[in-house]
């Protein structure tokens, strides 16, 4: 039986697998995408998170380090460095990570298989997960040749040839994203209650014009810049209105002036971005990453999270108590889901939102320490 079966290969769902390699325990990795993934995301680690990174042993080839937080809304601007924190922030393409978590997980010996865990049910101490898609349906192996066989799954679940339809395991970890199908279908989904955020994101090929991350601040939404290399910065508008790209982008036109020439990227898109979550541990089944709830995009600290929250999973299921992870989960975000909270709910009243930038600008101290405790 397998030690630990993740359902989702994003940045969340390998780093629970590198994690458990690293311990001593067998992984799968089960994803429907051919690698590299790409998705909507701000592509910026917090410090704590580039730490994170760097203690599974994962090297980044491309990225771009920032210092610091910078709040921007017309003439108001204020800004903090990461100073009295771990280290810098790193900004790195999605696809850029992703292939270089890959890369870690493939050198511990985790399997990554082509497929989607669409059932899951208790077996003894342990589950059996049903996975949809395998080669019979165009699957295939995403880093490795141990695909789904007699070797890995049992040979009274696979015939003389890869079937990739069932998996048994000590322990499932949904790591399958923001509208996980597996926390729906154990029922653990809450109303989120409130306006609907989304977010769209765009990259253009331009030098970064400081090694800060910054927040644009417009009526109606905010627009988060990150630089990800020497040439290229991405762009993620937030807002709960739906309206484009560039009709958002044309709410900063400061921003805008400074975007020249044609973008790189496409544009790509996620939300509604809240997701209220009952638990992360139901019997052997955890979620972790954007499955095991989410505020909102505005502090940029879901990649961090999900690093961090992948590494407690995982030493709660060495020592034996997996119910441990539902505390250590809110230990490790409730700074993040509170500050998140506060901003997303002071936008929903225009006098508020008018002032958040001033207000920080005025209490420079108290804006830095904010920045800090999330770094």
């Amino acid at each position: 039986m397998i030690d630990v079966l993740v359902a989702g290969g994003g940045p969340a769902g390998l780093a629970t697998a590198i994690n458990a390699a690293l311990a001593g325990m067998e992984a799968v990795v089960v994803e429907p995408r051919p690698g590299p993934v790409d998705k909507a995301c701000g592509e910026g680690l917090m410090p704590t998170g580039a730490a994170a990174l760097a203690d599974l042993g994962v090297a980044v080839p491309d990225g771009r380090p920032f210092r610091g937080i910078r709040y921007v809304d017309g003439p108001h601007r204020v800004q903090a460095e990461f100073r009295d924190g771990p280290g810098l922030g790193l900004g790195v393409r999605r696809t850029a990570l992703h292939t270089a978590l890959v890369h870690r997980a493939r050198d511990l010996g985790v399997r990554v298989v082509r497929g989607r865990v669409d059932a899951v049910r208790a077996a003894g101490e342990g589950v059996r997960a049903h996975v949809a898609g395998g080669p019979e349906q165009g699957g295939s192996e995403l880093s490795g040749p141990d695909l789904c066989g007699p070797e890995l799954c049992g040979p009274e679940l696979c015939g003389p040839e890869p079937c990739g339809r069932e998996f048994g395991a000590r322990w499932l970890v949904a790591a399958d994203g923001l509208h996980s199908p597996i926390r729906a279908l154990l029922g653990l989904d809450l109303p989120s209650g409130g306006p609907r955020r989304y977010g769209l994101r765009r990259h253009y090929r331009i030098a970064p014009w400081t090694d800060f991350v910054e927040v644009h601040w417009a009526p109606g939404g905010e627009a988060y810049v990150t630089p990800v290399g020497d040439d290229l910065v991405g762009v993620a508008v937030l807002s709960s209105e739906r309206r484009t790209y560039d009709e958002h982008l044309a709410r900063f036109p400061d921003l805008l002036a400074r975007l020249d020439g044609p973008p790189a990227t496409p544009v790509r898109g996620a939300g509604p971005l809240r997701q209220r979550v009952r638990r992360r541990v139901a019997g052997r089944i955890l979620l972790v990453g954007d499955a095991a709830g989410y505020v909102d995009a505005l502090t940029g600290e879901g990649i961090s999270l999900a690093l961090l929250s992948a590494r407690a999973l995982v030493g709660c299921l060495m020592v034996g108590r997996p119910e441990e992870y539902e505390n250590a989960w809110r230990r490790l975000s409730w700074r993040s889901r509170l500050l998140t909270a506060a901003l997303v709910r002071a936008r929903r009243h225009p006098p508020a939102a008018r002032m958040i930038v001033p207000a920080a600008r005025r209490l420079p101290s108290v804006f830095g320490a904010a920045v800090r405790s999330l770094a």
